[in-house]
Parts: C-alpha cells; sequence; structure tokens
C-alpha cells in the first residue's frame, strides 16, 4: 500500500514479548530494497515492519509465499509469509527500531567472518589447481615456465603478468555478478555459463587456442627457431595476462571444497569485502605459478628450451579441443536443435584461421588468403551470432543429466516425499559444471548406491542449473551456497537436510542413505 510493504508476524515467541527491533531477510533478490531502514511496530501478539520494495518486485511482483529470517533482539525465526490483511495484535503498543541495531550486531562480527571465508578463497583456490576442469590451462603454464626456466627476469614478469590476468578476470566477473545481484538477479557463481551465447563464444575461443598451439597459425612474431617462440599465447607479459584471463574463464565451471562457504559468504557481504574475498580466491588459483616463477632455484631446475617444445606445444593443443568439444556438448544440452550453426561457426573459423596463417607464411604474397580468412571470419561471426540467440532446449527431460532414476526438484516434491515417510536425496548439478558430472559417474551411478537407495525407499530429485533457474538459485542460497554441486538428503522427522561433500565418493553416499534410512 502506497508503494510500501507491511509484514506481521504473532504468536509463537513473539506473544507477550516485547522487542526493541526487527529486521527481514528475505531468500529471494529483490523483493526488498536492502539498504532502505525497516521501521514498524510491536503489539501484544506481535510486530509488523514496512518495507520499501525493490526492483524485483516491480518487475516480477509478489510470488507467495515469502520466506526469509525475521532477525530481532530476541532471537531470530525462518518464517514463510502469504499475502493478506495485517494479523491482529501486531501493532499499536510502540515503536521499533529501524534495523540499525541488527545491522550493527551483524557487523561487530563481520570482520571475522570475513577473515575466514578470505582464508577459505584461498585455500579454495589453491585446490583449483587441482581440479580437472584447470588441467588445459596448467599444462600451458607448465610450457610456459619452461620456455624462460633460465631467464629468471623473463619468468618474472610473466608470473606478475599472469597473476594480474587472474585477479583482473575474477574481479571483474565478481563486479558484474554483484551488481545484477543487487539489481534483483538471481545469479550464483558460474551464471555467465548458463547462457548459451557465453557457452558458444567460449567454445569457438577454446578451438581457436588449439588451432594456435598446433602451429595452424600464430600470434605476433613468428617462431625464432624451434621451441623458442611464442607458446599458445601472445609474446611476452600480454601473453601471460591472456593466459591468466583464459586461466579463471576455464575454472569458472569448477568448485573446490572451501570454495562453496567463501562464495556464498561473500554474497552477503559489502561489496568491498566480497571483492576482496574473490581477489583471494583468484590469488590461490595464481600462487604457485607466481611461486615458482619468482623463485630462481626451482626454475633452474627445469629443463633448458629446446625442440622438445615445438613438440610439447603441439601436443598441447589436444586438452584444448578437449575442452571445445565439451563446451560445444554444454551448448547442445542447453539449446533446441542448433548444434549444427555451432559446428558450422568453428568449421568456417578454423578455415579463417588456416587461410590467416597460410598468409602469414608468405608475407606479400598471402593478400588472396588473407582476404578469403577474412570472409571466413565473417561467416564464422554470423553463424556464432544464429548459434548465441537459439532456443532453449525443452526442461522436460533436465533430470536426465542424472545416472539413478530422478525427478526433477521442487520444493513441493520434498515435502510430498517426505510425507509419506521417505528420504530425499536431492542433487543440484549443471551440464557445465565438471565437478559434478565426475561425482556422478563416481558416486551416483554405481549398483551400490542404486541398492542402497532402494534399500532406504529413497527418492532422488535433480535440480537441473544449466540454464538459469531462480528457484534453484534461491535455494542455493538458501544453504549458504553460491553454486553447485550442492547435494541434500533429507530424512523423515529431521528439521532440515543433511549436506554431502562436495566431493562424493561411493561410499559416503551409501553410508549416508543408510543413516537417513534409521
Amino acid at each position: 500500500a502506497d508503494g510500501r510493504l507491511t509484514l506481521s508476524a504473532v504468536g509463537g515467541p513473539l506473544a507477550g514479548a516485547t522487542p526493541k527491533w526487527a529486521y527481514f531477510f528475505p531468500f529471494e533478490g529483490g523483493i526488498i530494497d536492502h539498504a532502505a531502514a525497516q521501521t514498524g511496530q510491536r503489539g501484544a501478539q506481535g510486530l509488523t515492519l514496512t518495507l520499501a520494495p525493490g526492483r524485483g518486485l516491480a518487475a516480477n511482483g509478489l510470488k507467495p509465499p515469502l520466506a526469509g529470517v525475521l532477525s530481532t533482539d530476541l532471537g531470530a525465526w525462518e518464517i514463510s509469509a502469504e499475502q493478506g490483511a495485517v494479523l491482529p495484535g501486531a501493532s499499536g503498543e510502540g515503536a521499533l527500531g529501524d534495523g540499525e541495531a541488527a545491522q550493527a550486531s551483524a557487523s561487530s562480527t563481520a570482520p571475522v567472518a570475513f577473515l575466514q571465508a578470505a582464508l577459505f578463497a584461498l585455500l579454495g583456490g589453491l585446490i583449483l589447481n587441482l581440479m580437472p576442469c584447470v588441467f588445459p590451462i596448467l599444462a600451458m603454464k607448465a610450457a610456459a615456465l619452461s620456455r624462460s626456466a633460465h631467464e629468471p627476469a623473463e619468468a618474472r614478469r610473466d608470473g606478475l603478468a599472469f597473476l594480474a590476468g587472474v585477479l583482473a578476470t575474477f574481479l571483474i566477473l565478481a563486479g558484474v555478478l554483484l551488481a545484477l545481484r543487487a539489481g534483483g538477479q538471481a545469479l550464483g557463481w558460474g551464471f555467465q555459463l548458463q547462457s548459451p551465447g557465453v557457452v558458444a563464444a567460449l567454445a569457438l575461443l577454446m578451438l581457436a587456442v588449439a588451432l594456435n598451439l598446433s602451429g595452424v597459425f600464430q600470434i605476433g612474431a613468428g617462431l625464432q627457431g624451434a621451441g623458442h617462440g611464442p607458446l599458445a599465447r601472445l609474446p611476452g607479459a600480454a601473453g601471460a595476462f591472456f593466459t591468466g584471463v583464459l586461466a579463471v574463464v576455464v575454472a569458472a565451471p569448477c568448485t573446490a571444497p572451501f570454495m562453496a562457504f567463501a562464495l556464498g559468504a561473500a554474497l552477503l557481504m559489502p561489496w568491498p569485502m566480497a571483492l576482496a574475498v574473490f581477489l583471494m580466491l583468484g590469488l590461490g588459483l595464481a600462487l604457485p605459478y607466481v611461486l615458482i616463477s619468482l623463485s630462481p632455484r626451482l626454475l633452474s631446475r627445469l629443463p633448458r628450451p629446446g625442440p622438445w617444445m615445438e613438440t610439447l606445444r603441439n601436443l598441447l593443443a589436444f586438452p584444448m579441443y578437449g575442452a571445445a568439444l565439451w563446451l560445444a556438448w554444454v551448448y547442445g544440452r542447453q539449446t533446441s536443435d542448433a548444434l549444427a550453426l555451432l559446428f558450422g561457426a568453428g568449421l568456417m573459423l578454423a578455415l579463417a584461421l588456416w587461410l590467416w596463417g597460410r598468409s602469414q607464411a608468405a608475407p606479400g604474397k598471402g593478400r588472396l588468403a588473407a582476404i578469403a580468412a577474412a570472409l571466413s571470419l565473417i561467416a564464422a561471426l554470423g553463424l556464432g551470432v544464429l548459434a548465441a540467440r537459439a532456443a532453449p532446449a525443452s526442461t522436460d527431460g533436465a533430470a536426465s543429466s542424472a545416472h539413478l532414476p530422478s525427478q526433477p526438484w521442487s520444493e513441493q516434491a520434498v515435502q510430498a516425499a517426505l510425507a509419506e515417510g521417505r528420504p530425499v536425496l536431492v542433487n543440484f548439478t549443471a551440464d557445465w559444471c565438471v565437478t559434478c558430472k565426475i561425482n556422478e559417474g563416481a558416486a551416483l551411478s554405481s549398483p551400490r548406491t542404486a541398492e542402497a537407495m532402494q534399500a532406504a525407499n529413497a527418492v532422488y530429485l535433480v535440480g537441473d542449473w544449466t540454464r538459469r533457474d531462480d528457484a534453484i538459485t534461491a535455494e542455493l542460497q538458501r544453504h549458504g551456497r553460491s553454486g553447485v554441486p550442492l547435494y541434500l538428503l533429507y530424512a523423515p522427522g529431521r528439521t532440515g537436510p543433511r549436506i554431502l561433500p562436495q566431493l562424493l565418493t561411493e561410499g559416503t553416499v551409501v553410508d549416508a542413505l543408510k543413516d537417513a534410512a534409521r
């Protein structure tokens, strides 16, 4: 009413109580303006709060029930509000504070939470180097180190440039994510890969890098002797910076232990703290490479550059071809009958880069090849634009990404199964999440897991986050996560779900199911 929302809560611990202040935190972003003051009154049975609506409310309307946390000086409770008249007994006996006390209370623990999140982000970034999706970039970094191992000044420059590329890309991704969330968008880590256009562009980029590694074309100066030219990158500091950018792009689908807590906490912090946590994650990812590049003793143990580096360069093209194929598969899962457009764009891009390489091999005589390369590149861009605008795939078979017989996730499906006295295993996953796919192959597709599911009479639900889904995003945030994977195991009679580890084993799942059945 009058451009404001009124929230009333009565009964239970609020009946007859005299709270001094109250503040409401909805699970769904964009419903209210979090920065605006929340004023209200207390009554004999509870309280009312007056809230400023957010941009998301004007765009999408209010979709009850509105769930969140009501925090007061007497305690905090998870509530679910329905539309209707103000409840009787919720006002008339005095004014409440505007929530400043709640914010002051939260800010008193903010430094500790920030330091914990920053430490976990650093550890998560270090572990991220061991995740399979980062392998192609690790190989490129190792080869680049070998090339400059016996030139300490060049190695130091490349190490610091690589660090700058990683931190700058993390900063851009974090800034875009936080800005969109502040505008009411329900997004989490890896949000860019929920867009088929971004996935298509990354697939074509990986193909171009692989063709460069295969020697189809060169960037910058040509090879000056076997193994002494630019190794799949621009020469000098610019190449090292680009490799850092590429490392973050490839690492985006991955989550490592400690990352979930750090990023989930960061998204609830003020902007400066949140950006600092993301930068600590980038520092962890780049730290091993930087430490080696700054240590002359370690560098001296690496083999000297030579003809073997040309063979290594060509060999390293294949992980990048693999990354391009994987991204093409993800794109195919996200769209409806548009994979041919992406393959066509890839074919024309490969032809354009091959013609460019031919023109490089014959300076002054390759004008015709250069013109043909430009025309092929235009064709590739046109097909790429069409691929980016492809219609989304049907979500009817969203659960098919899982190996166990499954149903699509919804809160109603969880409650219905629990009402029947059945445990519920929920898998929040995405096709672009490499960790998710490894877990599904190793722990969620074995005969032992299937037998344990049957013995526990459990229900298996899959929340597919391959494309944007605001309901799944809200559920992730509810459990303090900013991205997938997330595994929840509900048991009848328990107040909340058990959160399973991000890296699953068959034994972990089987033991958890046996415990839920008991």
